[in-house]
């Protein structure tokens, strides 16, 4: 029995969805721990792409339990979409799936909320850049013991009291923000569209704590997932431009009902340079002409939303930050390839601040946003090889370029992947055979 957690070891879209569909060939079971459809994993599989928003990145392996762990909020009307896409390949049969009734459910009037503020923030200079997805809203209501969860989609008395006590206090916030009440009618679809939803999940529904304990105790390997990026934790990250939910490690215990000595190890991904979708400091970001090029050569626009992400040199010292919080056991290399052709590359090795040379970040956002990078560059490399199967088979500059982060960051590299087919993966360590 191996029981791993994938995270983000930046501000997300590191390449989680394609190191959990490799690790989830070891796996028995693939857990989603946190978050909701503001996520977005892309897979390729021999050439064919598949996003997920919702759905465990487990999902291409039949025959794999994928389980929503009650620590999401769930959108049911995004996840059913995903159900059918998935079924529609041969995947994601419904004894494949488990949605823990312990979830809450996001409501338009969640999503109402959230694009009003961002609306908001934009003409105040103080906009987070959500996804508009709903996601504050709901862990707020969930915070404020209101929410909508999904095991309270079986009693439609119940749903109307807790919208009805919902509404109340937001339709105030809702004029306030320049928005306009919604109608009893429209309040009432709003309602109807959730139970029906609802119906359609129940039979994915129930006890997920339970069920991946169980499994945790038959001694089967457990992969957790998360979305986002350990700097985007609600506590630990560049507050107040994080998200709403736990996104280090330590929030799968807690999102999914097991307790932290059944951990064994953690892996963290990293992009071989960093991306930020939104807003908040970025010090390494790249502007202009030369960020444009790295965007287009990595296809940095958010699976999500479609936005462009801004695009900077990898930055060490919050790496090693990301590393920290999460604990992390190993890393995964992800996008090297990216890197190839540019001549040159940079990579932040410490922040100055103050007149004092920092190896992690600050944890104040403006510190951060003031805080000088310092650079050590190395010589570029050409194209990789399509068939690089150890770190021998990599150009000299592009293997430099890797001994060096791995000795940096603390901790050895799992994997190196240099595109973004499943066969285009240096595999160094097995996570799984390591925790044993």
């Amino acid at each position: 029995m191996s029981v791993v957690i994938v995270v983000g070891a930046q501000w997300g879209d590191e390449g989680k969805g394609k190191v959990v569909d490799l690790f989830t060939e070891r796996a028995d079971t693939v857990v989603r721990y946190g978050g909701g459809a503001n996520a977005g994993h892309t897979l390729v599989i021999e050439g064919k792409k598949l996003v997920t928003h919702l759905v465990p990145s487990g999902v291409c392996h039949p025959g794999k339990s994928c389980v929503l762990g009650d620590g999401m909020v769930i959108d049911p009307h995004t996840l059913l979409e995903e159900i059918a896409d998935c079924q529609s390949r041969g995947l994601l049969m419904r004894n494949e799936l488990l949605i823990g009734l312990g979830a809450h459910v996001i409501l338009p009037y969640h999503k109402l909320l959230d694009g009003l503020r961002e609306d908001r923030g934009a003409t105040t200079g103080r906009a987070i850049g959500t996804t508009r997805r709903g996601i504050g809203p709901a862990y707020e209501a969930k915070a404020a013991r209101k929410g909508v969860r999904m095991r309270d989609l079986e009693k439609p008395a119940r749903v109307r009291e807790l919208v009805a006590a919902n509404l109340d206090e937001m339709i105030p916030l809702i004029l306030h923000l320049g928005g306009t009440a919604p109608s009893k009618a429209e309040v009432a679809k709003w309602i109807d569209d959730a139970l029906a939803a609802g119906d359609k999940l129940r039979p994915y529904s129930g006890d997920a704590g339970r069920h991946v304990a169980r499994t945790i105790a038959a001694g089967k390997h457990v992969l957790f997932e998360g979305a986002q990026g350990c700097l985007l934790d609600l506590d630990h990250g560049t507050y107040p431009y994080v998200t709403s939910s736990s996104t280090i490690a330590a929030g799968a215990c807690q999102s999914a009902g097991i307790g932290p000595t059944q951990i064994d190890t953690v892996v963290g991904i990293t992009k071989a340079y960093a991306t930020r979708v939104g807003e908040g400091p970025f010090p390494t970001e790249i502007k202009g002409e030369a960020g444009e090029r790295l965007r287009i050569a990595g296809g940095e626009f958010g699976a999500t939303t479609g936005r462009p992400r801004r695009c900077g040199w990898l930055d060490l010292p919050a790496l090693r930050m990301g590393v920290r919080l999460s604990g992390m056991g190993s890393l995964a290399l992800t996008k090297l390839d990216v890197l190839a052709n540019l001549g040159e590359v940079s990579v932040c090795v410490a922040y100055k601040l103050d007149g004092k040379e920092l190896d992690e970040p600050p944890t104040d956002p403006e510190d951060i946003a003031r805080a000088e990078p310092v650079f050590t560059k190395f010589p570029g490399w050409t194209k990789l090889p399509s068939e690089c199967r150890d770190v021998t088979d990599l150009p000299a500059p592009a293997r430099a370029y890797v001994d060096t982060i791995q000795r940096m960051a603390g901790v050895p590299f799992c994997l190196v992947s240099h595109g973004p087919d499943r066969t285009e993966t240096i595999r160094l360590i097995d996570p799984f055979a390591a925790a044993i």
